[in-house]
């Protein structure tokens, strides 16, 4: 059974957010000698997953990048970090990239891989076929594979497709991190699958069990209450309706303590500050998404509180589906959910109160 074969038998999707099947795209990549770019940047806030795997599985990324890859190969990770030394003293290859959270973007990288700008670029097509940018500057063939992705590439060489559906679900087989972070005993990577529950994660990253709200994907993801947390399981299926999936494995447990509306005000000003400074909706919409969000934090529209809450939802629509890559989209989501979840809590700000140590009344 040849690698495509194997990989399409396995059901390998893309660990890095966006889960498309591998083997159909590494068939579009070998129909067009396309070059590889492996992303270790762990460019999702909160990540750590790349880096464990270049830390603690790099022969078999190599491995599995030189079954992928017919042309030349890149490594790409972050300009100055640990993975980016690390990648460096094996005398690979090494794209090193902005610290920006749009950098580490499929097209980002491949713009910056041909001598351009670490920047999203509009794509008619996939870049996997090649194509030109708005400028209308040419661009070779290239395919983006998470490094996960890769590790799992070689693992299913390795031991085989057989083995790999042996974890997960049917739906999304296979073995896979998440990295835990925020109120837990041992933030890091942990290695699981999909349909365990979201509360073995965290227990599995040392407990305890979530007391406060839970970010799932990062910003490009979705906050679930701790009742919610404490019962879903951590697969697509049982996540969709809450309007995220595994995506790029990131789940990040709030402190009790602190007060959630001031914590998804810190999140929300992180992301209007990583703008790529090219189109509308990320130089504009989401910092002004930011904005209404933190004069609900600071109780300064307890007079206009519903009206507060309908322009966040305006805007969080008006995001939707704009832009050169999905960074707007995501960051539209997640303050959707927030308002959700944070409902009650908003209401204590617009009254001048808070009942958390950060809050307004603290």
């Amino acid at each position: 059974m040849n690698l495509l074969a194997q990989l399409e038998s396995a059901g390998l999707t893309g660990r890095g957010g966006a889960a498309f099947p591998t083997a159909t795209k590494l068939r579009a990549a070998h129909q067009h000698r396309a070059s590889l770019i492996v992303n270790a940047c762990d460019g999702e806030l909160g990540a750590a997953k790349d880096a464990f795997v270049v830390e603690h599985h790099l022969d078999e990324l190599v491995r599995g990048a030189r079954a992928v890859a017919r042309k030349r190969v890149l490594f790409a990770a972050h300009r100055g970090s640990a993975t980016a030394a690390r990648l460096h003293a094996a005398r690979l290859p090494v794209l090193e990239v902005p610290h920006r959270y749009v950098s580490s973007e499929e097209s980002s990288l491949i713009s910056l891989a041909q001598g351009g700008l670490a920047r999203p670029m509009t794509k008619r097509a996939p870049f996997v076929g090649g194509g030109s940018d708005s400028t209308g500057r040419r661009v070779a063939p290239t395919v983006v594979l998470n490094a996960e992705t890769v590790w799992r590439v070689a693992q299913v060489l390795e031991h085989g497709p057989e083995w790999f559906r042996l974890h997960g679900t049917a739906a999304e087989p296979g073995p896979r991190l998440v990295t835990v972070s925020g109120a837990v005993n041992r933030p890091g990577v942990v290695e699981t699958a999909a349909g365990v529950r979201l509360a073995d994660l965290v227990e599995a990253a040392g407990g305890p069990l979530p007391e406060g709200p839970v970010v799932v994907g990062g910003l490009g993801g979705v906050l679930l209450s701790a009742d919610e947390a404490r019962v879903l399981r951590w697969s697509s299926a049982d996540l969709e309706p809450y309007g995220t999936s595994t995506g790029p494995g990131v789940v990040h447990v709030f402190d009790p303590a602190a007060c959630p509306v001031e914590e998804v005000a810190r999140w929300l000003r992180y992301a209007a500050g990583e703008s790529a400074g090219q189109c509308g909706p990320c130089m504009f919409g989401v910092p002004a998404l930011a904005e209404d969000w933190e004069l609900l934090a600071g109780g300064a529209v307890s007079r206009s509180w519903d009206a507060a809450l309908d322009r966040i939802g305006r805007r969080a629509e008006l995001l939707q589906g704009r832009g050169a890559c999905r960074f707007p989209d995501g960051v539209a989501g997640f303050a959707t959910s927030a308002v959700r979840v944070l409902a009650e809590h908003l209401e204590e700000h617009a009254s001048g109160r808070c009942s958390t140590t950060s809050g307004v009344a603290a």
